[in-house]
């Protein structure tokens, strides 16, 4: 640990139950991951699209606001599951940059001034300690994808005066799952990233980058050898794919099978878990 600014005090406060103690974890890297203005600011942008839903939502299902406004109940106002889908996108878009720049700040400190010996040499395991990690990016995450989405699903059902609810209950569970899985790629690349890259800037850009720039390479395969096989390496795409699958939406014709894109989302968040688990070990290195 460096010790080089001199402000450490020993605890004297009360002992948290050993059971419990990774969630002490999970605590303080909120408290780290918004120490930083930029995080409360861009946590705080990430509400505007679902208010703006909202908003949507509640113009149309009032006839009076859709008179005064001069607009019919139709076309942009059509709330179903294309408009969830919609939505889910923008969100989730925005859940990757936020987990970019907050997933780092959670790790990364702990490796640069190498921190885990000391971590893992309390009652406290090394799975208990990626989970205290990734608790704290699932609740960020979670406020930004599944539980606005349900916000919205809720407000249509109570605003809209026929059996919206009946028709179109299978959304509930397509919102939450689907957003429970990116949100563990999400979570799982980012700590991943961090682990093996100590310097916070180059892992945001190194997060960003794995989640997009296979996309491109995919591209170049499609276009080369004139397949769709490529898609596989497109996570966005496949995450839409299976996004549009569970709400029920026509998918597109020259879509990869579905179960397929689920096999590559799984496979992405076992392998960024496998490189995490390598990294986070109960050792230090010194070099004189």
């Amino acid at each position: 640990m460096a010790v080089y600014k001199r402000s450490y005090k020993p605890y004297v406060g009360p002992l948290t139950a050993i059971s419990r103690r990774w969630l002490v974890v999970a605590r303080f890297s909120l408290a780290t991951a918004f120490s930083s203005r930029i995080s409360v600011v861009a946590f705080v942008l990430c509400m505007v699209p679902p208010l703006i839903a909202a908003l949507i939502i509640y113009i149309a299902n009032n006839e009076l606001v859709q008179a005064a406004m001069q607009v019919k109940s139709s076309g942009a106002l059509l709330i179903n599951n294309r408009f969830f889908v919609i939505v889910l996108e923008i969100q989730s878009w925005l859940a990757l940059f936020l987990t970019a720049w907050i997933g780092p700040a959670t790790i990364t400190p702990d490796l640069s001034n190498n921190v885990l010996p000391l971590f893992l040499s309390r009652p406290l395991s090394r799975l208990e300690y990626i989970a205290g990690k990734l608790l704290a990016l699932a609740g960020v995450l979670s406020a930004v994808t599944w539980v606005p989405l349900l916000l919205l699903f809720t407000l249509q059902s109570q605003l809209s005066k026929t059996a919206w609810f009946t028709e179109n209950w299978y959304m509930l569970p397509g919102i939450f799952f689907g957003c429970w899985l990116w949100i563990a790629v999400l979570a799982l690349v980012s700590l991943a990233v961090s682990s093996w890259v100590k310097w916070r800037i180059i892992a945001t850009g190194a997060t960003i980058a794995i989640l997009m720039v296979p996309a491109g390479f995919g591209g170049v395969i499609n276009g080369v050898l004139r397949t769709r096989w490529g898609f596989l390496l497109n996570v966005p795409y496949l995450m839409t794919l299976i996004w549009t699958d569970l709400l029920r939406v026509p998918l597109p014709l020259q879509a990869v099978p579905v179960p397929l894109a689920w096999v590559a989302m799984l496979s992405t968040a076992a392998l960024s878990l496998v490189l995490l688990t390598r990294r986070i070990q109960a050792r230090q290195v010194v070099r004189g």
